[in-house]
């Protein structure tokens, strides 16, 4: 009984120490910049909506969140395009360098996007690409890729041969198996893949900010509009920060029954 009264004690202390970041960030979103600055609150003095009106009507910073969710969904699509397809070779055929070129994908997420700025920021200024959505999204399937045919190489590999050869016999184009049969019964890696390829697109910065100037800028960059010459607008960075939070939130929403059997069955 003392082992349980514990454990309860423990994780509710565990959860309030999670969430009590978000919780702050909620409330100080709701306050003037005078209130945050000038006394500590537990809730906002004067209740106010102007941080997310401001969010809301100003072009510059909502403009922010469909940039980066226009790049974030174009990487998610392409990873999975391309990943799909590679982690099924690999699960299924052996050729010479298998297991050499699965573990080079593997070393460049090992790599930090920033050895990748320069050759990234020349070839896209060249070619006409800089500033737009796809070079975001190209430049993190570069490390997305890797991460989502490790992933799904994995579940792909607990799917038995037989299922294959069953449906080669009665008469199933692989195309037409590979999307009816073989994808469903991955469909717990496919959500787990996709979500880590959102996230990290979503939180990336670097690579991000760099690659982009006015059209297609992240909302990361913007969120830095709020330092300026006196001080930091901190209300209105508090709003940007839980709007920011919302789209990784719904994301494991819907993908959360997934996420629960990937980390049981696959390589995570």
């Amino acid at each position: 009984m003392k082992m349980k009264k514990g454990y309860t004690l423990g994780l509710s202390l565990y959860l309030v120490f999670l969430l009590l970041p978000v919780y702050w960030l909620v409330v100080m979103s709701f306050k003037t910049n005078e209130e945050i600055l000038g006394q500590l609150t537990l809730w906002p003095q004067t209740f106010s909506f102007d941080n997310y009106v401001t969010i809301f009507t100003d072009p510059s910073w909502y403009m922010g969140y469909i940039n980066s969710m226009t790049y974030v969904a174009i990487n998610v699509v392409i990873t999975l395009i391309t990943a799909l397809p590679a982690a099924y070779a690999f699960s299924r055929y052996n050729f010479l360098g298998d297991k050499h070129l699965f573990f080079w994908l593997l070393t460049n997420k090992m790599s930090p996007p920033a050895i990748a700025l320069l050759p990234f920021f020349q070839l896209y200024s060249s070619v006409g690409l800089f500033d737009t959505h796809i070079a975001v999204a190209l430049a993190h399937c570069l490390f997305s890729i890797p991460l989502a045919v490790w992933i799904l190489e994995g579940f792909m590999s607990g799917v038995p041969r037989e299922i294959d050869e069953t449906a080669y016999i009665d008469g199933y184009s692989f195309p037409r198996f590979f999307i009816t049969i073989f994808m469903p019964m991955i469909r717990s890696g496919i959500g787990v893949t996709a979500f880590f390829t959102f996230m990290f697109s979503w939180v990336e910065l670097l690579m991000a900010r760099t690659l982009t100037s006015v059209d297609a800028k992240p909302i990361g960059a913007i969120m830095t509009r709020t330092v300026g010459a006196a001080g930091v607008d901190w209300g209105l960075l508090a709003a940007a920060g839980v709007l920011t939070i919302i789209p990784g939130c719904l994301v494991v929403w819907f993908v959360r029954n997934h996420i629960a059997r990937g980390f049981a069955l696959g390589r995570l």
